[in-house]
């Protein structure tokens, strides 16, 4: 009984993991300057209602092993009297499992907040003289990619806003031609999020 609530809870934080990994990925890219590696898991985002579906259910068995009255059998045997059980097989250890595979899960909805909030210096420039395009960004999967991109492109000299949606997937940025071209803003987003970029006016 104890292995069978040790590996509920550890099979419920590997799938936790897994289901938040297309998410985690940009932040961890980000913070680490790893360039090019955000789109890596982007492949497993049609499978995240399965695998969280997969860590309730996981969780939930955990939770009913532990909670769960003890059998004539069970209160019976002196072996389970005698021996006091370890931390891994204790309430607050699924207890953290849970909070860190509720944290996991919930990542997409808070990813954002790692980024820095990107401010411009005020820039003047003419209405007339700003470009607007509109890029078809193929990976971002949550909150987290949007950030990734518009962070990417607000760092480059020239562009003045930048917006991105996931669900939508695409980015809108508005730049000035004199100092910037589509081209560079294409490989700078490619090259810093590893997503496929495809510019279109």
């Amino acid at each position: 009984m104890k292995t069978t609530k040790n590996s509920a809870a550890s099979l419920g934080v590997l799938t936790a993991i897994t289901a938040s990994l297309c998410c985690i990925t940009p932040v961890l890219a980000f913070v680490a300057g790893a360039s090019g590696v955000a789109a890596t898991f982007s492949w497993l985002e049609p499978f995240c209602p399965y695998l969280i579906g997969l860590t309730v259910v996981v969780l939930g068995v955990a939770w009913y092993q532990q909670l769960k009255p003890r059998s004539a059998e069970e209160i019976a045997c002196a072996c389970e009297d005698d021996e006091q059980p370890s931390f891994w097989q204790s309430k607050k250890f699924l207890v953290i499992v849970t909070v860190v595979a509720g944290a996991l899960l919930f990542f997409p909805i808070y990813a954002d907040v790692f980024f820095p909030n990107t401010d411009h210096q005020t820039v003047i420039v003419q209405a007339s003289d700003l470009q607007e395009t509109q890029f078809a960004v193929q990976g971002m999967t949550c909150t987290g990619c949007e950030e990734h991109v518009k962070h990417t492109a607000l760092q480059l000299d020239g562009v003045i806003e930048a917006e991105a949606s996931y669900e939508q997937g695409i980015a809108q940025i508005k730049f000035d031609p004199t100092l910037i071209n589509i081209e560079a803003i294409d490989q700078a987003i490619e090259e810093e999020t590893g997503y496929q970029v495809d510019p279109s006016q």
